[in-house]
């Protein structure tokens, strides 16, 4: 692919924000890390919401109480952190880890997988629902339905810390990234805080208030993971692949579009197999 060089001149200015929102001597608060925070933050707080309200349910019974929530935000916590770290490691970096497995521990660095994290947060969700006694399906929903909004944070901080953007472009939007060279770039993290956070959030909560699919255990977690894997797959085609692993095939085929394709397969399984319990009895 011939690569665009443009003037600054043509680019949209790149926005003055420090990615550090505050220190306190050694510590330093970055928007990266609280993009994280507050997306687990809130999607334990709407899965609340949602659990509160028994006529979204089948048989109008939550499949899990308020307390369950609360003790699996830790879980939660874990499973992003550990799953997201060891699938960037795996995925995208393995060379340079097993050269200094030391900076595996430098998480403060960058280096967060969200399919990994996703790998991480299933298995916590599964290894927790089993020892409560909850549908495990029904607890995927509930946790799906919030996750939107951190990534849409998540994808909003990659942008402040310049990192992440897109292919050389012309589009009048295009951007000079401070770290991304002299070309004008396509900002495609916002494409996927777009696509990844407002829109599948949007899509999801008119699918659980007017279309009562939260009564339909899998449903929910399927379209989220079948749309995340379009949308990634989407902007695949507008952000820039890894520079230590580049295009995978033909100039076009990145690891993003690999890691996403089987999440649209599963997605599809979960939401055609989908069945309400209340229909399924004859009530």
């Amino acid at each position: 692919m011939s690569e665009i060089l443009l003037p600054a001149l043509a680019a949209i200015a790149f926005p003055d924000i420090d990615p550090v929102i505050f220190s306190i001597g050694p510590l330093s608060v970055h928007w990266y890390g609280l993009g994280y925070v507050v997306g687990i933050l809130f999607a334990w707080w709407y899965a609340k919401k949602l659990i509160s309200k028994p006529r979204l349910w089948a048989n109008n019974t939550p499949p899990m109480k308020p307390t369950d929530l609360d003790d699996f935000v830790l879980w939660a916590a874990l499973g992003v952190v550990l799953g997201g770290r060891t699938g960037y490691i795996l995925f995208y970096d393995l060379p340079k880890y097993l050269s200094h497995p030391l900076d595996i521990f430098k998480v403060w660095e960058g280096g967060m997988s969200f399919h990994g994290g996703l790998l991480g947060v299933i298995l916590a969700m599964i290894l927790f629902a089993r020892s409560r006694r909850i549908n495990v399906y029904s607890m995927f929903d509930t946790i799906a339905a919030g996750v939107p909004v951190g990534l849409g944070l998540v994808r909003v901080a990659n942008f402040i810390n310049s990192e992440l953007w897109g292919r050389p472009t012309d589009v009048p939007w295009g951007m000079v990234f401070p770290t991304g060279g002299p070309f004008v770039r396509h900002p495609s993290q916002l494409y996927e805080a777009g696509l990844e956070g407002i829109v599948l959030f949007t899509v999801l909560a008119v699918l659980i208030f007017y279309g009562r699919k939260l009564k339909y255990p899998r449903f929910i977690s399927g379209t989220f993971i079948g749309l995340y894997g379009l949308s990634r797959i989407f902007v695949e085609f507008f952000r820039e692949p890894d520079a230590q692993l580049g295009y995978l095939y033909g100039g076009w085929l990145t690891m993003g579009m690999v890691l996403s394709i089987p999440m649209i397969l599963v997605g599809l399984a979960f939401i055609v197999s989908a069945r309400n319990p209340e229909v399924a009895t004859g009530r």
